[in-house]
């Protein structure tokens, strides 16, 4: 479509990115195309997207074809660089000013075609909404799909393996109702303004049902209580639990001795029943 570089458009409109918004705006509409198209972004799908800034990875997401792009933006001077996009694409990219933790996303997004959610998230609030997604009632959710992009030391954590370093309370609830897999990093300099760090897209197919079952506030409690001492062994992490520690790592099966990073989703649901079951 016939529409200025981006450059332009932040230009035009006084777009310099705000720090306080968590601001990083992707100008490579190489790189946008990329993850348009591996995240799934077909005619048969309907795209929630979050914080789309001058519309850069919008246009990408309607170039490859999404029958239709919702975009929830909070900054209102992107506004009309937005209502250009819009008028480029017919009946096909609906611009909605709001802050993304507050919006009935389910409902922007209500219709006969699957949803899936593509973002260049604004890295201030990347976790929350991440988190607000996984644990999202009832499962399966209203989206098939996330395709995200991150810190990439946030990255590392939602993809990390039982074990290691990284592992750790997100590595959990990703792995819990999603499958997680990194796509690729992003340099800074394909930002502007370029970040510190380096970024990773990550993708999360959504699992038709948890690993196994737990109550999701009492699993957050579980391993916010367990990886906030990480250092510690379990049966001293564990302990503002409000519960028996003994008990409950006896009727896990777990070692008391171990630490948080050794256990697994399913020992981590467990965990989170079991304390559910002591609690009545």
């Amino acid at each position: 479509m016939n529409l200025p570089p981006l450059r332009d458009v932040i230009r035009e409109y006084g777009l310099q990115a705000k720090k306080s918004l968590g601001q990083n705006f992707l100008l490579d509409l190489n790189l946008t195309r990329r993850i348009a198209r591996e995240a799934g972004a077909g005619p048969d799908v309907v795209v929630y997207e979050v914080g789309p800034g001058p519309g850069g990875l919008t246009r990408s997401l309607l170039d490859v074809g999404a029958a239709r792009v919702v975009a929830v933006e909070k900054d209102a001077r992107c506004i009309a660089a937005l209502a250009d996009v819009s008028a480029a694409y017919p009946g096909r990219l609906e611009v909605i000013q709001n802050d993304a933790r507050e919006v009935d996303e389910a409902a922007l997004t209500a219709g006969d075609k699957p949803v899936i959610i593509v973002a260049n998230l604004p890295y201030n609030v990347s976790t929350v909404l991440l988190t607000k997604w996984l644990l999202v009632e009832p499962w399966p959710p209203w989206f098939k799909s996330l395709t995200l992009m991150f810190q990439k030391e946030v990255a590392d954590r939602l993809t990390a393996s039982v074990g290691s370093k990284a592992y750790g309370r997100l590595s959990i609830l990703a792995n819990w109702r999603t499958q997680p897999r990194r796509l690729f990093d992003v340099s800074p300099q394909a930002f502007v303004p370029a970040p510190k760090v380096m970024s990773s897209v990550v993708t999360f197919d959504t699992r038709p049902s948890p690993i196994a079952e737990a109550d999701s506030t009492i699993l957050q409690q579980v391993t916010a209580a367990a990886f906030g001492q990480r250092r510690k062994m379990l049966r001293s992490s564990l302990k503002s639990l409000d519960v028996d520690v003994e008990e409950l790592l006896s009727r896990a099966n777990i070692d008391s001795s171990l630490r948080a990073e050794v256990i697994d989703v399913e020992g981590f649901c467990a965990l989170a029943s079991i304390v559910a079951d002591m609690r009545g």
